[in-house]
């Protein structure tokens, strides 16, 4: 069963390539924090901008790093099915143990669509892998609803797991209504895996996060002691891992000669440069992700600070395995060089 933290790995970058020892690095430091998978070349890994031979590399690369360790995710989505056909196929020939097919984007069919001609065709044509269908409608502009997946989960035993992104805690209820109570549920947003894994209508099994870049161990104890029942210290560790939950998206409010605009810096911005800043060879985003303002970057800065301050143990392994100073990461303005446009105009 797909249950537990994985973490949605950020794809470093050496200039504009993929940087495949920077991956491997990154896949050490979370299997020695505890993670109990790895999902390669998700939303968070930039799939958007890689090109679908290099999307391959990395998930390659973590299906080879990850073997006998633990549970490797591919991020094979499309809004093209002939494409996420061909990347399902390749991921099965290296090894994952999972694909995860996230709503397609853009042309935005029907829910009875996705199931159909999407989640339906790859299911069937890998009956060997589990195929988690990644729900997001934010991002994507459609959805795939709960009753289609219930229809998707009585037709294909491999169809039973989903990446739940809606923000909705009714809909999750929903899901598991339609879904029954042996279909797992995973969160997809770091910020709500805590009343996922409570809520007696929902009982969600675990998270694929965001914030587990930076603190694998943290997030998978909080989902452990989730999973056992123990709330109390699950909710200690959630209120030491809220600075890191809000950096998904960094808003800012920003001058322009015009009057005053709101500027958000999408996942995986934040992280990632938060990464940059504290030596964990993330390398920056892909165009047409570029930098942050300086207002968020700021806002980057005191998150960090906070968590240093108030729980200095989440940053600690980083600081053992990178050989860093996490305080002298955070303080030096030399590490944030490049991260940031000077000015808004």
């Amino acid at each position: 069963m797909i249950t537990g933290c994985y973490t949605a790995l950020v794809t470093p970058f050496k200039g504009d390539e993929i940087d495949v020892e920077g991956i491997q690095k990154l896949v050490d430091f979370q299997i020695q924090n505890g993670i109990t998978g790895i999902l390669a070349v998700g939303t968070t890994g930039e799939s958007p901008t890689l090109a679908w031979n290099e999307h391959n590399k990395v998930i390659e690369t973590v299906a080879q790093k990850t073997k006998d360790t633990c549970i490797c995710i591919a991020g094979t989505g499309s809004n093209n099915t002939r494409e996420a056909l061909a990347a399902t196929e390749h991921a099965v020939k290296v090894g994952a143990d999972a694909v995860l097919l996230v709503d397609p984007y853009y042309n935005g069919p029907s829910s009875l669509e996705i199931r159909k001609e999407y989640v339906g065709p790859v299911a069937a044509a890998f009956p060997g892998i589990q195929v988690i269908p990644y729900v997001i409608p934010g991002r994507t502009g459609c959805q795939l609803f709960a009753e289609d997946l219930a229809i998707l989960h009585k037709e294909f035993e491999n169809v039973k797991t989903v990446k739940e992104a809606t923000a909705s805690i009714e809909n999750m209820r929903h899901t598991r209504s339609c879904c029954g109570p042996d279909f797992t549920i995973l969160s997809g947003d770091d910020g709500m895996t805590f009343e996922m894994m409570v809520d007696p209508q929902v009982k969600a099994a675990g998270v694929i996060s965001v914030a587990s870049n930076l603190a694998p161990g943290a997030v998978a104890a909080m989902v452990r002691r989730l999973a056992d029942g123990n709330q109390e210290e699950a909710q200690k560790l959630k209120a030491s891992l809220e600075p890191l939950f809000g950096l998904v998206t960094v808003k800012s409010m920003e001058q322009t000669p015009q009057g005053e605009v709101v500027c958000r810096a999408r996942n995986p911005m934040g992280v990632k440069v938060l990464m940059s800043i504290l030596g964990m060879l993330s390398g920056g985003c892909r165009r047409p992700l570029g930098k942050m303002t300086k207002n968020g970057l700021a806002t980057v800065l005191e998150a960090a600070r906070t968590v240093q301050s108030n729980n200095p143990e989440l940053f600690k392994p980083i600081a053992d395995f990178f050989d860093v100073d996490i305080n002298e990461r955070l303080s030096n303005p030399s590490y944030r060089e490049g991260l940031y446009y000077e000015t808004y105009e």
